[in-house]
């Protein structure tokens, strides 16, 4: 079976690689750490298909170090002694390199195996990853290694390793390929920053274009549209994606921007994520616009359970005027700071007993020297309100709600100042 054309014309050559600017430009980081041929132990984090294999590769053909390759899905603890067990053999004298590939997947005893080989310089460590490292690397290897953050591939950044995959496939089946005016730009958008899948696109368009009378092959723009349609959606519910889309959805419609926060929604939507979408519109109503507009609870609560009960595609509908409506709402953030700060000092055990005249207590005992409860009844009194003390007498004297400057708090807070003689 032939490999992918990603893996058939990988570059060789830093110059070849398409993307990682940040990284691979003159002068930056890692390229000047590949270049000096001292490569100490790396890990590559970042999305599929936008270089971390191919740049270890390049890193693996410049040293004479021994070179393993394992990768987390599948590899065994036994798949790991071999190669620490190689390094006491003469084929390790000289190093060796080990890649390890999706290394999320490697479980704390199997990243530990590796830890002391690693330490004293025996094994040098290049990892890759799709998640966050810092979450899923144990902390000894990364405390002992450099990580670098790559980025997904810009769609212009994609056109030349595009153009270069319909050239290779050109030469390799001795086939002439022209390509409409389009195709190239479309697929180098529809990948989504991913060089793989854009390649992919290329082979699938080559392979079925249909032959002309001469032999040779047309891609049009219409075949590249339909087999390379849909964007490719980053997103994956377990993952880091999945929560820097909920926490950009929370932050746009927090910051006011309708705009962003549409764009976030639809992401989720898109990826199948209605009730992630729910929740977070739930949350930020009550946590970002709370008594600022207080009659917006009640309104994004019939949104959401309008959404769910009609399902998709039309809970989007719904949804997005409630988003649209969090997002224009004035802001405050009063009484979520006021509950945090209540349970930080409950967590902390600052409770203490509960006022005698707050407790729910018909009767005195015996041992209760002063009789009767002496709760004050605040309808009783003139706009329902009279002073007495309701916090334990370690707090008393404590606020946790600040009114916010919005006009609803704002005019609530004039009225009891107004009320308490303030």
């Amino acid at each position: 079976m032939k490999a992918p054309l990603a893996d058939r014309m990988r570059p060789s050559t830093l110059d070849d690689v398409v993307g990682q600017p940040h990284l691979l430009g003159d002068g930056k980081a890692l390229r000047r750490i590949i270049e000096s041929n001292d490569i100490p132990n790396l890990i590559f984090y970042g999305p599929s298909g936008v270089g971390k294999t191919t740049i270890a590769r390049i890193i693996a053909e410049r040293t004479d170090m021994r070179l393993h390759k394992l990768n987390g899905t599948n590899a065994s603890t036994a798949d790991i002694k071999a190669v620490v067990e190689e390094t006491q053999t003469l084929a390790g004298a000289g190093g060796i390199l080990l890649y390890l590939d999706e290394i999320q997947y490697f479980n704390k005893k199997q990243q530990q195996t590796l830890l002391e080989h690693i330490e004293n310089g025996d094994i040098t460590l290049i990892a890759s990853t799709t998640e966050n490292p810092y979450f899923y690397v144990y902390s000894a290897i990364l405390s002992r290694s450099t990580v670098f953050e790559f980025k997904a591939v810009e769609p212009d950044d994609v056109k030349p390793a595009i153009e270069r995959g319909f050239a290779f496939l050109e030469k390799e089946n001795g086939c002439q390929i022209t390509v409409e005016d389009g195709v190239v730009a479309h697929i180098a958008s529809a990948c989504g920053g991913d060089v793989r899948k854009a390649l992919n696109a290329v082979e699938l368009c080559a392979l079925t274009a249909a032959p002309n009378k001469d032999g040779s092959r047309t891609v049009s723009l219409d075949l590249a549209t339909q087999l390379a349609q849909k964007n490719a959606l980053r997103y994956d519910r377990a993952g880091d994606e999945h929560y820097d889309v909920i926490s950009a959805y929370q932050k746009s419609m927090r910051g006011s921007d309708p705009d962003a926060a549409l764009h976030y929604l639809a992401r989720l939507l898109e990826a199948g994520d209605l009730p992630s979408a729910c929740r977070r519109l739930l949350v930020c109503a009550s946590e970002d616009v709370g008594l600022a507009y207080p009659q917006i609870l009640p309104i994004v609560k019939a949104a959401v359970d309008m959404a769910l009960q009609l399902g998709m595609p039309e809970a989007r509908i719904p949804l997005a005027d409630a988003v649209v409506l969090v997002a224009t709402a004035p802001k405050s953030n009063s009484v979520y700071c006021g509950i945090n700060q209540a349970m930080r000092d409950v967590q902390a055990g600052k409770a203490g007993p509960i006022p005698r005249q707050l407790q729910n207590k018909h009767f005195d005992g015996e041992d209760q020297e002063k009789k009767g409860q002496f709760y004050l009844y605040p309808h009783d009194f003139p706009h329902h309100y009279t002073k007495q003390q309701y916090l334990p007498d370690n707090l008393k004297d404590t606020t946790y709600y600040v009114p916010g400057d919005n006009k609803n708090e704002a005019a609530f807070a004039d009225y009891w100042k107004k009320i308490k003689g303030k």
